[in-house]
């Protein structure tokens, strides 16, 4: 098996880890450790992401764990391969989800991504932890159906608002609505 074939396969299989740090570890175990606090911090200040730093602290034990297990089971040849496609992929995931939230769709895919980020943020965070796919929460039945995403006017991502209005913009209002400070208890 040549390198880059075995760092494909951790290019193509990024998903699995992407899903499981994301559910089982920045979820799971409620702020008792560095990754889920800042993940939650991520959560309730939605423009705040953790120092590049910290993230390199929470990630690197990982992919050494992941280097040293593949590299005792198929040779550090292949081991330190995979392990690349994975690390490859982890940098291009902080980009990714970090220009969710900073910057206005593209194309469909960015579209489909923010929809389905913004609802595991603004919906229910106990489904949609895939970012960058949804496999593995279709593998794992965590898959919800994105409705209309009631962001919270603290918590919108500028690029969602119209400057002039302050509202949501033409092209997002069939998919999002603002929801400001007050309205839940206004309506009640």
């Amino acid at each position: 098996m040549t390198a880059l074939v075995v760092f494909a396969a951790g290019v193509l299989t990024w998903w699995i880890l992407e899903y499981v740090l994301h559910r089982f570890v920045g979820h799971m175990p409620r702020g008792r450790s560095l990754f889920s606090r800042e993940h939650r911090r991520h959560h309730a200040e939605g423009d705040y992401f953790a120092p590049t730093l910290t993230k390199a602290v929470n990630v690197t034990p990982v992919m050494v764990a992941v280097a040293a297990l593949l590299s005792l089971a198929v040779g550090p040849g292949p081991g330190l391969a995979y392990t690349g496609g994975l690390a490859v992929m982890y940098v291009a995931y902080e980009l990714f989800h970090r220009r969710l939230h900073t910057h206005a769709p593209r194309n469909a895919y960015g579209r489909w991504a923010r929809r389905h980020h913004f609802h595991h943020h603004f919906v229910n965070p106990k489904a949609n932890h895939g970012v960058t796919t949804p496999l593995g929460d279709l593998v794992c039945r965590t898959l919800d159906p994105k409705t209309r995403i009631p962001v919270p006017e603290r918590l919108a991502m500028s690029w969602l608002l119209d400057p002039e209005t302050g509202e949501v913009a033409a092209p997002y209002r069939e998919e999002y609505t603002l929801v400001r400070l007050g309205a839940s208890r206004k309506a009640a």
